[in-house]
């Protein structure tokens, strides 16, 4: 079954956060019908604040997203609510630096834990029922350094590639079920808690979240099945 675009049922993970409120307003704008998870109940309010209680979002808090079980009552709320999950959007990641003598193995199983184990989880969550559905779309953010790193980013850059080379073997594996997946590989993304971390930067080349969301909402549409298993870079204006 294909969808046209209008009515689209899209889960969007990280729905509360810079980029998650960004695929938020666009796909809303989009036409479609939205799962919005989050981990923490409260963040849920910020989308409240702008779309009230409209019949075609839906809201799940308290969903982890490394926990399988979890991950499976978020896509089993979607399928009561709406009858099919469509698209997955997965914004949730995390970010730390620090040398491979210093950092600890804390710090590479907590970025596995947020940016790969997350990643992986929801989407062996939502594949079934795309699969019986013969139809689906899913995008990870992933990150330049999960291709190649540099100093500093061993864990981070080990878990982003670990998200690249999953959305790798998803498209593989489902090219014939009519299911895509592709990861975006942001540039600097201009959130407000970037510009307090670096208050001196040049912001210009800085990518806007709605920029992003623009690419999202090409990817989870019918046409965006031309493109699967790629990792897209968005590294702002040139």
């Amino acid at each position: 079954m294909e969808t046209a675009g209008n009515g689209t049922v899209v889960m969007v993970t990280g729905a509360a956060g810079n980029l998650g409120l960004a695929v938020v307003h666009r796909l809303v704008a989009n036409g479609h019908r939205l799962v919005c998870v989050e981990r923490s109940s409260e963040a849920l309010e910020r989308l409240s604040a702008d779309y009230g209680h409209a019949s075609d979002m839906v809201r799940l808090g308290g969903i982890d997203l490394t926990d399988t079980d979890s991950c499976k009552e978020a896509v089993a709320r979607a399928l009561k609510e709406f009858g099919r999950v469509d698209a997955l959007v997965n914004t949730v990641g995390g970010f730390e630096t620090g040398p491979v003598a210093e950092a600890g193995v804390n710090q590479w199983e907590r970025l596995f834990r947020t940016n790969a184990q997350t990643a992986y989880t929801i989407s062996a969550a939502v594949l079934r029922p795309m699969q019986e559905a013969g139809y689906g779309r899913i995008v990870h953010i992933a990150a330049a350094p999960g291709l190649k790193a540099s100093a500093n980013q061993a864990a981070y850059a080990a878990s982003k590639g670990a998200v690249i080379r999953l959305t790798e073997a998803i498209a593989a594996e489902n090219r014939d079920k009519r299911i895509s997946a592709n990861c975006i590989l942001p540039g600097t993304i201009d959130t407000p808690q970037n510009r307090a971390a670096m208050p001196n930067a040049e912001t210009d080349s800085w990518v806007q979240p709605g920029d992003i969301a623009k690419l999202i909402g090409f990817l989870v549409s019918p046409a965006g099945g031309v493109v699967t298993g790629a990792a897209i870079p968005a590294t702002g204006r040139i």
